[in-house]
């Protein structure tokens, strides 16, 4: 059976996605922690980030890269930060979650909620940046 993150990449499921080549997707996270909380996803479904072939490794790095760039131009922070879970969503995928702050990554505190529209406007100043 397909992951959540295959059914988006195949069009299945709806996202607000900000960035996409042939072998990526980057698209705001739904539940982010922070404003502009995006995930990169390998569109090969792997389970374990570290089971990707050493070259996708690097170009899934280069690619989130890229759209950390984006998110940062858009979204006032400090940095963009990088985490690697993976027990959610049994694909690899990458966090980046605007910080200004340790405390900002933390995944158990409330989540963020946002209306369409609001994900709508997000999306598409993250993606022309």
């Amino acid at each position: 059976m397909a992951t959540l993150f295959t059914r988006i990449i195949n069009g299945e499921i709806p996202c607000y996605k900000i960035a996409e080549n042939e072998l990526f997707i980057a698209f705001l996270d739904i539940l982010p922690v922070a404003k502009g909380h995006a995930l990169v996803v390998p569109k090969k479904e792997i389970d374990y980030i570290f089971d990707l072939p050493n070259e996708e490794l690097q170009a899934l790095n280069l690619f989130a890269k890229e759209v950390a760039r984006k998110i940062h131009s858009v979204i006032p922070c400090k940095k963009i930060g990088v985490s690697v879970i993976g027990l959610e969503v049994p694909h690899a995928h990458m966090h980046l979650i605007p910080i200004n702050h340790i405390h900002d990554m933390n995944f158990e505190k409330e989540r963020l909620k946002f209306t369409p529209e609001e994900y709508n406007e997000l999306c598409e100043a993250i993606s022309n940046a």
